[in-house]
């Protein structure tokens, strides 16, 4: 895990998993929003590739960190899903406020200014959103709602209302409680689980999110069954905990 640069305030990570040229415009706005928000920031865009494939993401994006020292790119060969790529994208953040978003523009990028103005003012240690309003398909909106409520029954005590949802923010402290290890899609749940073992407060407000354009969700139906072992792995694994 990356030690914090002093003078580093906000660090951006941003999920570039194939979006290929896509990701150059999302990368620029993002970069436009920073600077309205802090002087020392940075944007960590993760372009992590399957050895083989034809994907450009990795190319794409070294090229946007050689032009602009804003940007820092991290491209290593997946041994992953996207909680590898989180992973990888948080550890390497130096800033005292890590936020992770997604690259494809289905969250609007102006609520990581929500998100920063929430978590600076002390209070939380995490603050995310939740999607009120939803644009994509049926598909997704039933994933969603499968993982929330299968969630909420397993984890009702941490009352999140769309544990999958982003920007997350964190603080550099509450992010150094955390031991993360998923390499998949349950990487959010993990962060909202660990969160309230540690007891670390956070924060939601809602947001409308878009449909995503120009190519088909990466999440497929069995990412829920996934989810669901996941689920209660974990908690069993708290439960454990407990009766100690």
């Amino acid at each position: 895990m990356n030690s914090p640069a002093d003078h580093i305030e906000l660090s951006i990570v941003i999920l570039c998993y194939r979006s290929e040229d896509s990701i150059i415009p999302f990368a620029q706005r993002t970069k436009e929003h920073a600077a309205t928000l802090c002087k020392d920031f940075e944007i960590v865009l993760v372009g992590n590739y399957w050895e083989g494939s034809s994907d450009r993401t990795k190319e794409v994006v070294e090229n946007i960190a050689a032009q602009d020292p804003v940007f820092r790119a991290i491209c290593e060969p997946k041994e992953g899903m996207m909680g590898w790529d989180m992973r990888k994208g948080l550890e390497n953040a130096r800033g005292k406020y890590i936020c992770v978003i997604d690259g494809d523009g289905q969250f609007p990028i102006e609520s990581i200014a929500q998100c920063y103005h929430k978590i600076k003012e002390g209070k939380h240690g995490l603050v995310k959103t939740y999607r009120e309003q939803r644009g994509d398909g049926i598909y997704r909106k039933t994933i969603s709602g499968v993982y929330n409520f299968i969630f909420m029954l397993l984890f009702n005590n941490l009352r999140s209302k769309d544990v999958n949802s982003k920007p997350k923010i964190l603080t550099r402290e509450a992010f150094e409680q955390l031991d993360l290890y998923s390499d998949d899609w349950f990487i959010d749940a993990e962060i909202m689980i660990q969160m309230g073992r540690n007891n670390i407060p956070f924060y939601e407000f809602p947001v409308v999110f878009k449909e995503l354009e120009g190519r088909r969700s990466f999440v497929k139906v069995g990412a829920i069954f996934e989810f669901l072992k996941n689920l209660i792995s974990y908690r069993l694994k708290e439960y454990g905990k407990k009766i100690k």
